[in-house]
Order: C-alpha cells, then sequence, then structure tokens
C-alpha cells in the first residue's frame, strides 16, 4: 500500500482532499467529460477495463481470471477487462447474477461484445457457493466488479453471498475502482465487503481510501486515467495527482 502518498487536506476546504474523489464528485467528473467534453461514456469505460487489464498483467497472471460482474457500470469494466484479457491470450470467465435485460446501457453494450467475442460468460445460481467453489477451479485472480462508487450500505443479495465467497475463496482478489462493500466517502466497510489485493481505482483515489478502516480491504492500490481531459482534471484539482499517481 502507497501509504506515503497519502494526499494532503486542502486547509482552505476541510471537505476537500485534494487529490481524491468523492462520490458526488467521481458523477460531476464523469458529466463533464461526457456532456461538456463530448468524450463517450463507452469511451471511459473501455480505458478504465483495459487499464485495470494491464494492472492484472503486470500483477502476475498464473491461471483463469474469473471476473464476477454485478449490473451497472462497474460490471461493464469487468466485461472490458475480460475482453482485453482475452485478447492477449490469458484465460478469463464471467460470471453474473442479474437478468443481462437489468444491466446498464454501456454494460450491456459491452456484454454484448463478449458474447460476440465468444468470451465464457455464465448467468450463476444467486446462493450457490458449493458451486461456484466447484466451477472456479484453477483461478488464480478473482476480479470483483460488482458494486460501484454510488453503492451504500450492506449489500443484498446475491452480491453479499458472492463477496463472502470471494473472501474465502483461494484466489488473489483485484477491485474494479474500489472493493464492493466499501463505502466512496467514508471508507468504512459494509457487512460484507471485498478483501482486495488489487485496487485498480480510476482517475484518482476515493475520499474514503484515507480511512485507516478502509486499509484492510485495500490491498495495492493503483491509479488508473481513463481519458479524462488535462484541463477538466484542473477543474477537479486533480491534475498534479494523476501525473504523479498514473499506474503507481
Amino acid at each position: 500500500m502507497a501509504s506515503s502518498s497519502v494526499p494532503r487536506t486542502d486547509s482552505l476546504s476541510p471537505s476537500w482532499a485534494v487529490g481524491v474523489l468523492t462520490r458526488d464528485q467521481v458523477r460531476q467528473l464523469d458529466r463533464r467529460a461526457i456532456e461538456h467534453y463530448q468524450v463517450p461514456s463507452l469511451v471511459l469505460m473501455e480505458n478504465a477495463g483495459r487499464g485495470c487489464a494491464a494492472c492484472l498483467v503486470r500483477a502476475g497472471i498464473r491461471g483463469t481470471v474469473l471476473i464476477c460482474c454485478g449490473k451497472g457500470n462497474n460490471a461493464g469494466d469487468g466485461f472490458v477487462v475480460a475482453r482485453h484479457l482475452d485478447a492477449l491470450g490469458y484465460p478469463v470467465r464471467v460470471w453474473y447474477w442479474d437478468d443481462p435485460a437489468e444491466f446498464s446501457a454501456d454494460a450491456a453494450a459491452n456484454f454484448r461484445i463478449a458474447q460476440h467475442a465468444g468470451i465464457p460468460l455464465e448467468r450463476m445460481p444467486a446462493d450457490a457457493p458449493e458451486v461456484w467453489s466447484g466451477a472456479a477451479r484453477e483461478v488464480d485472480w478473482c476480479v470483483d466488479a460488482l458494486l460501484g462508487t454510488g453503492a451504500r450500505g450492506d449489500p443484498r443479495p446475491p452480491y453479499a453471498h458472492v463477496i463472502r465467497w470471494m473472501n474465502q475463496f483461494a484466489a488473489r482478489r483485484c477491485a474494479v475502482d474500489l472493493p464492493s462493500g466499501l463505502d466512496c466517502d467514508t471508507g468504512e466497510p459494509a457487512d460484507p465487503t471485498v478483501r482486495a489485493d488489487l485496487t485498480c481505482t480510476f482517475v484518482a483515489w476515493k475520499r474514503g481510501f484515507l480511512n485507516p478502516a478502509a486499509q484492510p480491504y485495500l490491498g495495492k492500490i493503483i491509479v488508473v486515467p481513463i481519458g479524462v481531459p488535462g484541463s477538466l482534471l484542473k477543474e477537479f484539482r486533480l491534475a498534479r495527482a494523476v501525473r504523479e499517481r498514473a499506474f503507481s
């Protein structure tokens, strides 16, 4: 964990920590990038997933990468991760628990791409950890693409069951943007919360990462740039932090 590079707090605004993002700021940043700067949301998702895949390759892959997806944009990132790892020749599998008709628009788009690419996509039974364990042989990494920065409170089934299974399963765990169950703003872990070995967070640290209570759940944190324009990063006072932390 890169504790030596914890962002300082801006003395002019006690509610703002320089180099980190709150839940609302994540939404604002995305909206500005899409609406004002005309960066398609699918481009941001593509960059996010490709960056996560690169982080996993750098960390070392010694077996199958299992990507566990929810139904929101975090799941979309997961589908992109699967596609890029598959393109590099790594064995991947994608598990999901929701009806694809419920996926967010961008997640659904990347789900369809993964289908056409022939990536193994399996809808799993809602509460069957013994089935999951039996089907997850030779898995080296479990990728947590269940819940994103907008999630609050304790995860509900089936995600609660999946998180508990992931924490007990003998594989390394990578969180997409932040561990599912960890509150983006407060850093307080819900019951349950994914205990990640690696967190690939987008654009900047999330404010909750500064809470000592979050540390056991984050593992190594890597900041993944997703193509947000430099002038927009300056608006959010992130330019220096992103430059110093990108992929580190």
